[in-house]
């Protein structure tokens, strides 16, 4: 297959949406990262979506939507309190867990009887999914399991030749994956941390929001059936290994030092990945820099984890997945 590279231009979009229509596979730029999209509705081209990634198809797909037309279309029994909580998170990097409607396939969902839906904000995505005139099933565009790709370059690495297009947009702005709420459990909970942080939400709800006691500790059970992306595989991981180097800033910077003395000995390449607990920064630039690493031959990489705020808690969420839960408490 050969895969278009499409700007996103007015034309552009209109192509992109064509493409996704008639049952195509387009990455194109959300505000979080990349996504691989294709028609929700459409069995096969949902389908096809897992073959592209290689990712396992009981892991469900976000279902991005531009429109209440569209929500309604994918999602049955919405709530007036459920549509007062969206409409003060949507558009933006916010997934929310609803009940399906039945037109949606079971592979779009991974066989549940719910649907995450998304309404991105950036501008590329809401025209192409406007263009398309159907609702987008789009996970990140990149080969499950690696670092999700934020920038054009990171989807051709892994995706071209796949896909029928790449839609050639900016670097993402946020750099992780939306935060995913479950609004079908009594307790609005948290399935997966994004940008959208745990206080911001109760804000937005006026109550209480639980995390999912699954994200605090290490998933893989094979009777555990993920409500979200991202629960149960290893995700994010670069070529290189990864470990995490966890406690008081001066303890974890002592060992990253003897660390990466021991492993040069050893002629590895290291690297440091070091965000001095700058959340938002970690979240921009982390999947970015695992996979620079990659591209340099890096061996081994040492990340540096201590007290964050809520935003770096979610991109912890992401760097043990990385690390596959390889941590050194100091």
């Amino acid at each position: 297959m050969k895969t278009r590279i499409i700007l996103p231009d007015t034309d552009g979009i209109s192509e992109a949406g064509a493409i996704l229509r008639s049952g195509g596979l387009v990455a194109f730029p959300t505000e979080t990262v990349y996504g691989l999209g294709a028609n929700a509705l459409d069995a096969t081209a949902t389908k096809h979506i897992y073959e592209a990634k290689g990712r396992p198809s009981d892991n469900p797909m976000i279902v991005h939507v531009a429109n209440i037309d569209m929500l309604n279309g994918v999602a049955s029994g919405v709530t007036d309190a459920q549509k007062a909580i969206m409409s003060k998170l949507w558009p933006g990097p916010i997934t929310f867990v609803l009940h399906k409607n039945p037109a949606v396939p079971d592979v779009t969902t991974g066989g549940l009887d719910t649907v995450a839906v998304r309404w991105p904000s950036r501008r590329e995505a809401a025209e192409i999914i406007e263009a398309a005139g159907v609702p987008i099933a789009a996970p990140s565009a990149n080969l499950s399991g690696k670092p999700s790709p934020t920038t054009f370059e990171d989807v051709a690495e892994d995706m071209d030749g796949r896909i029928d297009a790449i839609v050639k947009g900016e670097r993402t702005a946020i750099g992780i994956e939306s935060t995913v709420l479950d609004l079908t459990s009594e307790v609005p909970t948290i399935l997966r941390p994004g940008f959208i942080t745990k206080s911001q939400i109760e804000e937005a709800v006026d109550g209480e929001v639980q995390y999912d006691p699954s994200l605090f500790k290490k998933p893989g059970a094979d009777d555990f059936h993920p409500k979200s992306p991202g629960m149960k595989y290893k995700h994010y991981a670069p070529k290189a290994a990864v470990r995490i180097v966890e406690g008081s800033k001066s303890a974890v910077s002592a060992a990253i030092a003897e660390l990466e003395t021991e492993a040069v000995s050893n002629n590895m390449k290291t690297a440091v990945l070091d965000y001095m607990g700058n959340g938002d920064k970690a979240a921009n630039n982390f999947f970015a820099d695992l996979r620079q690493c990659d591209r340099d031959g890096v061996d081994i990489i040492y990340i540096a984890a201590y007290d964050w705020d809520e935003v770096g808690f979610s991109v912890m969420n992401r760097m043990v997945k990385s690390a596959g839960y390889d941590i050194v408490n100091v």
